[in-house]
């Protein structure tokens, strides 16, 4: 079983992912990988010498092809617990973020293809993080942090 938790602030180091929920419009942007069947939500490994703003822009333009958005900080996020990207169990740390894509280019990626959906898709890629960032994003915008 996996835990998610949710930080004010974690030093930068730790972050190793940055992960984007993403809209266009009124719909969420989820991508799917080639190799897969599920949908997740747009993110990926942080590469030596980026800010993790500029994994999260990278991400999101190479996964969905976004070429003008607005990305705003969300929330630190952690995992505890083995799964496709973490095979130790370790607690792995994370930056969430939310964008608003305005317009679309090339996906430049592993990724097949990109969804809209007015919410999370039962097929999704990593069930037990995905709702859970999705909630912690959704709760910042009802209190009009976002």
């Amino acid at each position: 079983m996996l835990e998610v938790k949710f930080y004010s602030e974690a030093e930068d180091r730790l972050l190793k992912f940055a992960v984007i929920y993403a809209v266009a419009g009124e719909k969420m942007v989820l991508v799917k990988h080639r190799e897969r069947r599920t949908y997740e939500i747009p993110g990926g490994h942080r590469e030596p010498g980026e800010t993790i703003e500029e994994t999260a822009a990278r991400e999101l333009k190479e996964e969905t092809g976004a070429e003008t958005f607005t990305l705003k900080p969300v929330s630190v996020y952690s995992v505890t617990g083995r799964n496709r990207v973490n095979d130790t169990g370790e607690e792995t740390y994370g930056m969430l973020f939310y964008a608003e894509i305005t317009s679309f280019g090339k996906i430049e990626s592993e990724i097949e293809r990109i969804g809209f959906f007015d919410s999370l898709p039962e097929a999704l890629t990593y069930p037990e993080i995905q709702p859970k960032l999705a909630e912690r994003v959704r709760k910042e915008k009802e209190a009009y942090v976002l």
